[in-house]
């Protein structure tokens, strides 16, 4: 199936049913669907929606006798995963890389493979990747980064370990970068977030870099409020996709450990009880949400937590306030918002691959041959896409 063609079809189905997947959870009073569908959900317990949450093919298979286009959505999400061998690593170039970040890197760098091109590798940090790359053959690297205490620390680690590596501190979407590509380059960047890789992508193609390989993260970062698609079949699409809309693709997390969990249930139940009380006092219906807090405060009393967020959004509490009635209506609209949350999930990968379908046809219409692979297993991370990119013959031709 051509890139275009499965764009299409996938674009195509997400707009049939976009009623499913396209809403606030946070906002809803009660599920906002058909009758058997609603009567499904709120028979389901608790604990069965986490576990088709953290199961998305058994999710899929439930919601097939409500939401039938799922059956055509499945094959268009379904990417070549190649597991190829992890490159040993000394134990000084492997260390302070914590486990499945280290795991992710070492997967990463056996899907690129550069050992004729030299690379850039944008959006570095300490250059952990850079190191891999450099020590796995890449001929030189040259690592962008904001920071300029984390350059630092990654050349100190490069000259000391003997590695070819520079680092340049950037700020990637304010400076001019252009001048850091070159055609004869392999481009890397793994994790770089929303407006960070259009940049990389845009600045890689307009040098007509060798190679481009690129693992996108949080396409929301730094973009506008509504998705500016990168490619020809995108901008013509009739999908809007908000920030909340592009948040639902990175909503598939690796499982937390019970204990995270269990205060991000309290913590969710506790923001709803406090919007209804909110709502009461104020008259204003829609969400409105409270600023992130540290997660200590999920250890005391729900009235603290009132009291705390009313001071945030600069309102006043009455004196005598039912505060285990509001506590009650928390729970009430939690279990309503994870069934919602429940069925916006199923349609979280298609929502991503759609995204990174937008930048491969950006990249095939550039000159590039694209391929899209699983570098790792979602275990490990499930931002597990990458887009490869090579230029074309006749393309490189033109550019020398």
């Amino acid at each position: 199936m051509s890139l275009l063609h499965r764009f299409n079809h996938l674009d195509t189905l997400l707009n049939q049913t976009s009623r499913y997947w396209q809403l606030v959870a946070f906002e809803a009073h009660a599920l906002p669907w058909d009758g058997a569908l609603n009567e499904w959900l709120m028979a389901l317990s608790d604990e069965q929606v986490t576990y088709l949450d953290n199961h998305p093919q058994q999710l899929h298979q439930a919601l097939l006798p409500f939401i039938p286009q799922l059956t055509e959505l499945e094959p268009l999400l379904q990417l070549v995963h190649e597991q190829r061998e992890r490159h040993p690593l000394p134990f000084w170039l492997s260390n302070g890389i914590k486990g499945r970040k280290l795991l992710q890197l070492q997967d990463f760098v056996s899907h690129i493979d550069e050992r004729q091109y030299p690379v850039l590798e944008w959006c570095a940090g300490k250059g952990h990747l850079g190191r891999m790359l450099a020590y796995d053959g890449a001929p030189h690297v040259h690592s962008i980064e904001l920071q300029a205490s984390l350059c630092e620390q990654g050349q100190r680690s490069a000259q000391q370990q003997n590695l070819p590596m520079t680092f340049s501190c950037a700020d990637v979407l304010h400076d001019d970068t252009f001048g850091y590509f070159k055609q004869q380059q392999h481009a890397v960047a793994l994790h770089a977030c929303g407006r960070l890789h259009q940049v990389f992508m845009d600045q890689a193609v307009k040098a007509r870099c060798e190679k481009i390989s690129l693992s996108p993260c949080c396409y929301h970062l730094f973009t506008e409020n509504v998705y500016q698609a990168m490619s020809d079949a995108g901008q013509q699409s009739d999908l809007r996709l908000t920030h909340s809309d592009m948040k639902l693709a990175l909503q598939e997390t690796v499982t937390a450990p019970e204990r995270i969990a269990k205060v991000r249930k309290k913590e969710v139940t506790w923001r709803l009880g406090f919007d209804a009380l909110r709502c009461d006092i104020t008259g204003v219906s829609h969400y409105v949400s409270v600023p992130s807090v540290n997660k200590a405060i999920f250890s005391g009393e729900f009235s603290e937590f009132c009291e705390w967020a009313a001071q945030q959004k600069g309102i006043t509490l009455p004196q005598q306030c039912d505060y285990a009635a509001y506590l009650i209506q928390g729970q009430q609209r939690k279990k309503v918002t994870d069934r919602i949350e429940l069925v916006r999930h199923a349609f979280r990968r298609a929502i991503e691959i759609w995204l990174v379908l937008d930048r491969a046809l950006y990249l095939h219409a550039s000159g590039y041959d694209v391929s899209l692979y699983e570098f790792c297993d979602k275990q490990l991370t499930p931002r597990n896409i990458l887009i490869q990119a090579t230029a074309q013959i006749e393309e490189r031709t033109c550019a020398r």
